[in-house]
């Protein structure tokens, strides 16, 4: 099971989705802790390499605040706004209202941090 998700150390509740994308990342997660530096795109998002292609099963989705999706098989991508583009759902920040996502993904570019119990 995947412990938890940080972003510059805030620890987000997270509803990960029960897909191929996940069960890779799961499995990547038993070596060890995942970071990754993301940046910010569009003044809707944050956008991130994972360093490898994971599985994809994209679809024309509307993404808004908190959800985290799997972008061209290799890339991350956290939203604080909304956009309607081709992902692959990974999961949805539980614990945060949009407007804390809001601050806490659109002033800089932040780290993502994800982790195995």
């Amino acid at each position: 099971m995947i412990k938890d998700m940080q972003i510059d150390g805030t620890v987000l509740d997270v509803e990960w989705e029960n897909n191929n994308t996940v069960k890779e990342l799961k499995e990547e997660l038993k070596q060890g802790e995942v970071t990754i530096q993301l940046s910010k795109y569009s003044d809707f998002e944050q956008v991130g390499e994972l360093g490898k292609t994971y599985s994809s099963s994209d679809k024309r989705i509307t993404a808004e605040a908190g959800d985290i999706m799997l972008y061209s098989g290799n890339k991350i991508v956290v939203f604080y706004g909304a956009n309607t583009w081709e992902y692959t759902r990974i999961g949805k920040i539980k614990n945060l209202s949009k407007e804390e996502i809001k601050r806490l993904l659109s002033n800089s570019d932040v780290v993502l941090k994800i982790k195995m119990e």
